[in-house]
């Protein structure tokens, strides 16, 4: 029949050609109505296909990131204004009212006073306190730093847990259409009358579990959307691009030792904000112990008589250390805040590194399963299967020999991925603490 519709097709008279205008008009028209057309979101620019469309999404538009960021540019702003005068002070005073009508202006003998002032801080307190501000903000811009380095864990771990639901999908697939095949042969063998009904009937109960394990793992999947969208900033339905391959999340560390070594210097985010407020808090007990000395006014004034100055005035004030219990409190406290952050510091240090330490283990031990499951239980499940089924159609091993091979070899494939899931998982967790974040 195909061989006719060639042969048909060969004898069939030539097409006239169409004139080439035409064929320019009809492209164009053509690519017309494909741009009015409502076209979905295009699946590149959907994050979700690998690790760095997580985490340039992450940047770009989770709203934490962007509160943090506000915050870190107003404390910037704060730096100036803190080192800065006080506003100056005017007044204006009248003399010779009548107290009677004081609401009334003297007459010709009346006196109007003008004054400005100007405080000013005396003593290095004014470099002190902008030294102070800045140190706190650059606390606050670490804190977006580390605050950025767990949202980018939290999104890889969400994302490894989204693309294994995908594997273990898959594996749960190819060992239902084993069973089927496996019912297949027992229903044939049953018909030939060399096995008995029950081979067939337990492949459909396999199935059935099967596919009730399926149905977990898609929850599970549906989950880790979910939390993805959320650290993405993304409304909890919001598609996400299919996983196009496996995550790759490096850790760069040679040892637990390395990791370690870089939390000692202080090259966490959490530790080097906690050290720049430990430093402002010590900056700030050098202002209050200056604040011992007193501070000065300056003022100018004028005094005006009917419509002229009748005298000029130069004026200084000094204020009186007269409140001491209270200044000693306030280097009390800035004293005990400097000790507070210290503290917390130390503390960062060593939270961070029990986590490091126990992502650590969870990674080596992880990669370790998946190594000896590859290497190993993978090659010699597969044998122990494949010799079942050239046993199990000669009739020299009965279904149940059978069936265990291929959930052993499918088992052990299951055993795979999770543990590859779960090497990944401490791999972002470690990557979080040693900061080897893209």
């Amino acid at each position: 029949m195909a061989l006719k519709t060639l042969l048909r097709r060969a004898s069939a008279p030539p097409v006239p050609s169409t004139p080439f205008w035409r064929l320019r008009l009809a492209s164009i028209a053509a690519l017309l109505v494909l741009g009015a057309l409502p076209m979905p979101a295009l699946a590149q620019s959907l994050p979700g296909e690998d690790v760095a469309s997580v985490h340039a999404w992450l940047r770009e538009h989770n709203p934490e990131l962007r509160a943090l960021q506000a915050e870190a540019e107003a404390a910037r702003a704060r730096i100036q204004p803190a080192g800065a005068l006080p506003d100056p002070s005017a007044s204006i005073s009248f003399r010779n009212l009548d107290p009677d009508r004081p609401w009334q202006l003297p007459g010709d003998d009346r006196e109007v006073g003008y004054s400005l002032r100007q405080r000013v801080p005396l003593w290095g307190k004014r470099g002190l306190a902008r030294t102070v501000a800045r140190q706190s903000a650059e606390a606050v811009a670490l804190d977006r730093d580390a605050v950025l380095r767990e949202l980018i864990a939290e999104a890889e771990a969400a994302y490894v847990r989204y693309w294994h639901a995908d594997q273990a999908v898959a594996v749960l697939d190819r060992r239902l259409d084993l069973l089927r095949q496996v019912e297949e042969m027992a229903g044939v063998r049953y018909a030939l009358g060399m096995a008995a009904q029950q081979d067939s009937i337990r492949a459909q109960v396999e199935q059935t579990v099967m596919q009730r394990e399926r149905i977990q793992r898609l929850a599970e999947k549906r989950e880790a959307i979910a939390v993805l969208n959320g650290v993405l900033g993304r409304p909890a339905d919001s598609p996400l691009a299919p996983p196009a391959q496996r995550p790759v999340l490096a850790v760069h560390s040679a040892d637990l030792g390395d990791a370690l070594d870089a939390l000692g210097s202080s090259e966490h985010p959490a530790v080097l904000a906690q050290q720049a407020r430990a430093q402002a808090a010590h900056t700030n007990v050098e202002l209050q112990r200056r604040n011992r000395f007193p501070d000065v006014t300056f003022g100018v004034g004028a005094m005006q008589r009917e419509d002229g100055l009748e005298s000029m005035e130069v004026m200084l004030e000094v204020e009186i250390p007269f409140q001491q219990t209270a200044r000693r409190e306030r280097e009390r406290e800035s004293r005990l805040l400097e000790q507070a952050a210290l503290a917390r510091m130390d503390a960062t240090r060593q939270a961070l590194a029990s986590q490091v330490a126990t992502a650590w283990a969870q990674w080596r031990s992880a990669r370790k399963r998946r190594e000896i499951t590859e290497q190993t239980l993978l090659p010699q499940a597969d044998a122990v299967f494949q010799s079942a089924l050239a046993s199990y159609q000669v009739g020299e091993v009965d279904f149940g020999t059978l069936l265990e091979a291929l959930n052993q070899w499918q088992g052990a494939d299951l055993d795979r991925v999770d543990a590859l899931r779960d090497e990944l998982l401490g791999a972002a967790a470690v990557r979080a603490i040693e900061g080897e974040t893209p």
